[in-house]
């Protein structure tokens, strides 16, 4: 069925790319939460944790910038894995900055989905290939550095 709105003209936005990133997104993100959710975590936060793993301790900005998500959705993500136990938050140092660090809860769950994950992952490139995997892989990349730079 086609809706019409007098005076819009709505040709074209089935190619919206904001519309077809997020639908995307949300089939993926679904797909790794259904195989994250035995250790607890969903998706959003195994990124966190293992960008945190990776650097830390790390600036709440520079986690933000890592992830490509605004400071503020980063504040309210980490407060929600503090009260969880997941990370560990220091008071706002000599540079104004708050650094976060996993603790020992965080390392543990880290742990437990980490093999989790790479089963989720290992699925998924196979159902997609390993050739189109890393095309796809490519031009996303390139998708959000020409979109986070627009």
């Amino acid at each position: 069925m086609t809706v019409h709105v007098e005076g819009v003209d709505l040709k074209g936005t089935r190619a919206c790319a904001a519309f077809n990133l997020r639908r995307t997104a949300r089939a993926v993100t679904q797909l790794y939460d259904a195989g994250l959710r035995e250790a607890g975590v969903r998706s959003t936060q195994y990124a966190i944790l293992v960008a945190v793993a990776k650097a830390q301790p790390v600036s709440v900005g520079a986690l933000a910038a890592t992830i490509l998500i605004d400071q503020t959705t980063m504040t309210r993500n980490l407060k929600l894995m503090e009260t969880d136990s997941l990370i560990e938050v220091s008071a706002r140092g000599a540079r104004r900055e708050k650094l976060v660090r996993l603790s020992k809860k965080g390392e543990r769950v880290l742990a437990r989905a980490t093999p989790l994950w790479r089963a989720v992952q290992t699925r998924f490139v196979d159902r997609i290939g390993e050739r189109r995997w890393a095309e796809l892989r490519r031009a996303l990349d390139d998708v959000a550095m020409l979109a986070a730079h627009e």
